[in-house]
């Protein structure tokens, strides 16, 4: 009996769940051998060509059974790069170990409508291409363009140069899965073994130990004095220390520059400070790189789990940030911690879902906080204040999830977005003129971007905003850390009639030598240091100095942070331009921000 697609799995779901996972395993593993799509490769040609000779066949393949198609890695006779697996006789001959033949294709109902056989194909004869764990990848087939048979003879040796094919994959394999550094495992094999052991110990307990023997910033010193023999002839010194203290039986990897992991099972895991302690002795002997003693540095991150409970790259995930954790306490060694790790985990969250909120309507959203002259109390403009409302974790603020866009590509559309909600409602505003300017916080890592001043203007053009009406605040740490590109960007910004301000001012730790080649008009005091001002004494000698110090060299001055009136009115009476904080307004959004403005009868 013949069923259709729907009723099979009517009538066999847990049949059709079986098939489903077979082949997404065996598309994972065609996958991880990294061969679909590649450039051809004479070692394949060889076997085809081999195959064609010895079979008396005109078109000989090596081909890749994928989703949706039949790629061909290798062929002598025809050109083709793929066809559609579902006209392919290879798609029959991965499910199962022996020769699939197919005398007559045109005599053949499943393939007498095909490409191959409206190619003038006649005879097809296929052995797979199976891998250890049993799944076939693909198949190295023959084909003619006359019907025929294949005898014993002629079917093993098909067989014998199949398995040539994937001897030569399994090698190619095998070449990218040793790290030539060290001559041990790297991580690609790594997460295949740790599968591997799950399937065979589900239930069995495993501790992991990732060993980091110098810091990055130790191998980036010693590189620039040694060399690139710093850190061959540290890892390979230190592995050999590790297979000696060790025992030669633990499984090892060289997972990283300086990295390296091994692990413990069963009651041995249960002992690892013992181990983790000689291994720790043993390794800061000091190790000859280029004929110079240097001294290794190493911690550990130890993670102790169950051999079938884990995915492979969670486990590598974990001890990363347990040793990740050793480092920055300056301890010898650390354990996972899955309360550290739920932060990790909830950054990686937010980085996955950030793009998602700037395509969403209702995620991010710009709050505006007012800024009014202290001389005349009246609101001069506002602060624009982005806010991520995520649908999962509630509020998310910028001091959050923005240092996590600037250590990705992230932050450029993160910015745009803030710019073009920005400059548009400064164009909503101007209609009943009650914001004369709107500040905007901009990375710095956004100066690093060379069409930053173009997509500006060509936004202020788009709304037809004066640029004048637009402020930039970049803070005074980050404006430090760049170099000479960063003041050609501020200078053009400036020249396009934006005023440039230094946020956070006080903070940057520096000379003040800076201020001479920053263009910049206004400085916005740290409200770190305007937060205790009606009581601390030192802070208002600091602030007060600040405020003359800055107008004698031509700055306007914000104040950000008021809580208070005696605050609010020492700054006025020291001659502070701009304030803002709780104590004249909180946040708002654009509408409450008009209303607030109505509710004091205040025009810009």
């Amino acid at each position: 009996m013949c069923y259709s697609i729907s009723e099979f799995e009517d009538k066999f779901p847990s049949m059709t769940r079986s098939i489903i996972e077979n082949e997404g395993a065996r598309q994972n593993a065609l996958r991880n051998l990294n061969l679909l799509d590649t450039a051809p490769s004479e070692s394949f040609d060889r076997i085809t060509r081999m195959a064609s000779r010895l079979l008396r066949a005109p078109v000989s393949t090596i081909s890749l059974t994928d989703h949706d198609r039949q790629w061909f890695k290798s062929m002598v006779g025809a050109d083709l790069s793929e066809i559609p697996r579902s006209e392919a006789p290879c798609n029959y001959a991965i499910q199962g170990d022996e020769i699939f033949v197919v005398s007559d294709m045109q005599a053949d109902a499943r393939f007498s409508g095909s490409i191959l056989a409206n190619a003038g194909i006649r005879f097809y004869a296929g052995a797979p291409l199976i891998t250890r764990s049993g799944y076939g990848l693909g198949t190295l087939c023959v084909l003619d363009n006359k019907p025929r048979e294949i005898n014993a003879e002629e079917r093993q040796l098909l067989l014998d140069l199949a398995a040539m094919v994937m001897t030569q994959i399994e090698l190619q394999n095998t070449i990218g899965r040793i790290d030539p550094t060290s001559g041990h495992p790297n991580e690609y094999q790594l997460f295949e073994d740790l599968e591997d052991y799950g399937r065979r110990h589900p239930e069995h307990e495993r501790t992991g130990i990732l060993i980091e023997l110098v810091s990055q910033e130790q191998i980036s010193h010693g590189t620039r004095v040694l060399g690139a023999a710093y850190t061959e002839e540290l890892v390979r010194s230190s592995t050999e220390i590790i297979r000696k203290t060790g025992g030669n039986e633990l499984p090892l990897y060289h997972v990283g520059r300086a990295r390296c992991l091994i692990f413990l099972d069963g009651e041995a895991g249960a002992n690892w400070e013992e181990l983790t302690g000689r291994l720790d002795i043993s390794l800061r002997e000091p190790v000859i790189c280029s004929g110079i003693p240097v001294a290794p540095d190493p911690v550990f991150g130890v993670y102790r789990f169950k051999g079938g409970a884990e995915n492979s790259r969670d486990v590598l995930r974990r001890l990363f940030n347990a040793m990740d954790d050793a480092r920055k306490a300056a301890r010898h060694v650390a354990s996972y911690n899955e309360i550290g790790d739920r932060a990790y985990a909830r950054s990686f969250t937010l980085l996955s879902d950030m793009l998602r909120a700037l395509e969403s309507p209702r995620q991010f959203l710009l709050l505006y906080q007012p800024m009014v002259d202290l001389k005349s109390g009246r609101c001069i403009g506002a602060e624009a204040l982005l806010r991520w409302r995520h649908p999962v974790l509630g509020e998310i603020m910028p001091l959050e999830f923005i240092p996590l866009a600037e250590g990705t590509a992230l932050i450029r559309p993160v910015t745009d977005w803030v710019l073009n909600a920005a400059i548009s409602q400064i164009a909503a505003w101007q209609t009943d003129r009650h914001i004369s300017k709107l500040s905007v916080n901009v990375s710095a890592r956004n100066l690093d971007e060379g069409d930053l001043p173009s997509r500006i203007a060509s936004l202020l053009a788009r709304y037809r905003v004066d640029a004048r009406h637009l402020q930039l605040e970049f803070t005074e740490s980050a404006l430090l850390s760049y170099g000479l590109h960063t003041l050609t960007q501020l200078a053009a910004l400036e020249e396009m009639g934006l005023s440039i301000v230094i946020d956070d001012f006080g903070t940057g730790y520096s000379s003040l030598s800076y201020l001479q080649k920053i263009p910049a008009s206004i400085l916005k005091i740290d409200q770190s240091f305007i937060k205790s001002l009606s009581t601390s004494i030192h802070d208002q000698k600091l602030v007060r100095a600040v405020i003359l110090m800055a107008h004698d060299l031509g700055y306007r001055v914000t104040a950000e942070g008021i809580e208070d009136r005696a605050t609010f009115d020492l700054l006025a009476s020291w001659g502070c331009d701009e304030a803002q904080g709780f104590y004249i307004a909180r946040p708002l959004t654009a509408s409450a921000m008009t209303a607030w403005l109505e509710t004091r009868s205040i025009t810009a």
